[in-house]
């Protein structure tokens, strides 16, 4: 299932949970991890653990977890905590590698076991930009877990790392810095047959920007993006969604290569197996979105 908009939702408010469940969004992204203070991760863990066992009906809406770092001592304990509700997958923060995918694997196999959870029913998304070492690793994801189903990257996080002041240049534009890593983790993705998510837009009252940047990152190669508030989640999902102008292209695309041709003419241009191939994705994405309605 592609998830063209994921939501954060903090995993302690219970104003916010049930906000979310008015959002179109495709995936729910509960949070344990930074929009929960350190005194009040217990009470996000019991929360997020209710919640799961309450909406256990994820035709529309698929439920994740954010975890904290595996590097951290809290990761365990809310893996621990909260497997029980069976969440559709785990993100996993501050990622170095895919060692830290396949140790997440190992966890989570032992605890569906605990809780009597499908096997291999709880996949993992990692974000995979976060710390500077990872940025040496992101060519290491592909065949690591049968779980890995996307990966995303993040620029706030990488920026303190290395102590910038702002990931931003004076024109507003990401710094080649993180443009590197949006690229790196784009490809990583597609190089491990997953879906390559893009990250979150932080001014969430600027619905312009978040239009360009989403539909930018659509053009780039991306299939979905993260949200941080609900007003977010229709813009982004009205730009990974194939437009009836697509699917009549992508139709006209697969009618020319009917004849078994490698090389077709269409429009004034030459088409080849990689148009083929778009314009097969194009369809396969309509048809599946078109299955949620």
């Amino acid at each position: 299932m592609t998830l063209r908009s994921l939501l954060f939702v903090p995993g302690d408010s219970e104003r916010k949970l049930a906000r979310s469940e008015s959002s179109s969004a495709d995936a729910l992204v509960l949070d344990l991890e930074d929009a929960v203070a350190a005194d009040r991760t217990a009470v996000a863990r019991t929360m997020v653990l209710e919640y799961l066992r309450a909406h256990r009906d994820r035709s529309k809406t698929r439920l994740w977890v954010r975890i904290n770092p595996l590097s951290t001592p809290k990761a365990i304990p809310d893996l621990a905590a909260i497997v029980a509700g069976a969440p559709d997958g785990i993100m996993l923060p501050k990622v170095t590698s895919a060692s830290d995918v396949v140790t997440l694997d190992h966890f989570l196999s032992a605890l569906e076991a605990r809780d009597g959870v499908d096997p291999e029913s709880i996949a993992i998304i990692p974000v995979a930009t976060e710390a500077p070492a990872a940025m040496f690793a992101l060519g290491g994801f592909a065949g690591c877990s049968p779980r890995l189903s996307g990966m995303t990257w993040g620029a706030e996080d990488l920026a303190a790392a290395v102590g910038a002041s702002t990931n931003r240049d004076a024109a507003g534009n990401l710094d080649f810095t993180y443009q590197l890593a949006r690229s790196l983790c784009l490809l990583a993705a597609v190089a491990a047959d997953v879906q390559p998510i893009d990250t979150v837009s932080v001014n969430f009252r600027d619905a312009d920007a978040l239009k360009k940047e989403s539909e930018t990152a659509h053009r780039a190669g991306f299939t979905g993006k993260i949200a941080i508030h609900p007003d977010q989640v229709d813009v982004i999902n009205a730009a990974f969604t194939p437009s009836s102008d697509d699917v009549a292209y992508a139709n006209r695309v697969i009618d020319a290569f009917a004849s078994g041709a490698g090389t077709v003419a269409l429009d004034g241009k030459m088409l080849d197996m990689p148009h083929l191939k778009q314009a097969r994705r194009t369809l396969a994405l309509a048809a599946s979105l078109g299955s949620r309605s």
